[in-house]
């Protein structure tokens, strides 16, 4: 048992606690010499991120993607559905690496690339998180100063 709950009592928390260390193992992956093991290892991580992000996305988008900052701010929708598109496209990308990882062996040919793009995946999926706050925070910041 991982000690997370079972997938369908999981709830954001979870899903963020479970991106956390699978991202610190990728990053431990990404450092280690290319093999079969680190090839088997990097796909299992792979794969898990790749079943946690979209159930991740579904339980953000249960009442609405972001429904808190557009029931406040409806003008804001191209914005949410750009965050929401991106969130989308990261996925799509992972899986895009992941298939490259399958698909092409032995790892070791193919291991520089891969680690330079799942980098760069990495540092999208960070700014689309700090792209996801900051207009959280923003909407927040507007209503608590908008009621003075």
């Amino acid at each position: 048992m991982n000690g997370l709950p079972p997938q369908s009592d999981r709830t954001l928390a979870d899903f963020a606690a479970l991106e956390y260390i699978l991202l610190g193992d990728l990053r431990d992956l990404l450092e280690e010499e290319p093999g079969e093991q680190t090839s088997r290892w990097l796909l299992a991580v792979l794969d898990a991120l790749l079943e946690a992000l979209p159930q991740e996305l579904a339980i953000k988008s249960q009442d609405g993607f972001l429904e808190d900052v557009l029931s406040t701010h409806p003008h804001w929708e191209p914005q949410v559905e750009r965050l929401r598109s991106e969130y989308v496209r990261l996925c799509v990308w992972l899986e895009e690496l992941r298939d490259r990882l399958v698909s092409r062996s032995p790892f070791e040919e193919i291991a520089s690339r891969l680690r330079y793009d799942l980098r760069e995946w990495m540092t999208a999926l960070h700014a689309y998180h700090r792209h996801e706050t900051r207009l959280l925070q923003t909407s927040i910041n507007l209503e608590v100063g908008g009621e003075d």
